[in-house]
């Protein structure tokens, strides 16, 4: 089985050595796709060997990044591409726990930060988890999907499931579209936990998307959207039995 691991960078210079040192310790085969970083990243990645790298002339967003990370590994023959977060908010550590979940019938593997409690969580912030709250439950109205956690981008994805998504959603509201896609594809999907971690909450989106209340208008325009062009193939919120939920103690 081979499993590439894809980190989105956008002016990362600050975690990036960090960051692929620890993954590094789980894996040899990397792709960075670097979302047109203004930084010092290009810099930090032109010294790091062995590694693969995407650089978009301009940021193109951080859906465009995980599209172009997933069709990377299918052009490149493997079976599985596990996506995390470079800002140091998810745990490579985790990385063997998603490999060895590979094994099942899942064609995603998604974290989930809400799962359970681990000792060391750190508080979501407050707007994040709300807004993530109500996606989690307005999907699971939709189309029957017992997430926790909608917005986790640590995942592993089954490759050869992946060619049945229409994807091109390019900004942060890519996992509605996803979400909508795996359902209509009947994909199986199963939750698996991993600890919640919030080092550096000056984060922002950027933009409108900072103010939650654009964010949250955002997010469910691009999920009508997908629902609309899903609804033109045939596809009907009431088939969504086809997609599993296995969650992950």
């Amino acid at each position: 089985m081979r499993y590439l691991v894809a980190v989105p960078v956008f002016n990362e210079q600050r975690h990036l050595p960090r960051v692929l040192k620890a993954i590094s310790a789980y894996a040899d085969d990397i792709l960075i796709v670097d979302d047109g970083s203004t930084d010092g990243s290009g810099r930090i990645l032109a010294a790091w060997p062995r590694i693969h790298v995407i650089t978009h002339a301009e940021n193109r967003g951080y859906g465009q990044s995980v599209i172009d990370a997933l069709r990377f590994a299918d052009w490149h023959g493997y079976d599985w591409v596990i996506t995390i977060d470079c800002d140091e908010q998810h745990e490579p550590a985790c990385i063997p726990q998603f490999l060895a979940a590979t094994a099942g019938e899942a064609d995603v593997i998604s974290g989930s930060r809400y799962l359970r409690k681990f000792a060391d969580d750190d508080p979501a912030p407050p707007d994040r988890r709300r807004i993530n709250n109500t996606i989690t439950l307005l999907l699971d109205q939709l189309f029957g999907l017992q997430l926790t956690d909608s917005f986790c981008g640590f995942k592993a994805h089954r490759v050869t499931a992946m060619r049945r998504l229409l994807l091109d959603e390019p900004g942060y509201a890519f996992p509605l579209q996803f979400w909508a896609e795996c359902v209509r594809a009947g994909l199986t999907i199963r939750e698996l936990a991993i600890p919640r971690i919030y080092r550096d909450r000056s984060r922002t989106f950027g933009g409108t998307l900072d103010d939650p209340a654009q964010r949250l208008r955002h997010y469910l325009e691009v999920l009508l959207r997908a629902m609309r062009r899903a609804e033109s193939d045939g596809f009907a919120p009431a088939a969504s039995s086809r997609c599993v939920c296995e969650l992950s103690e």
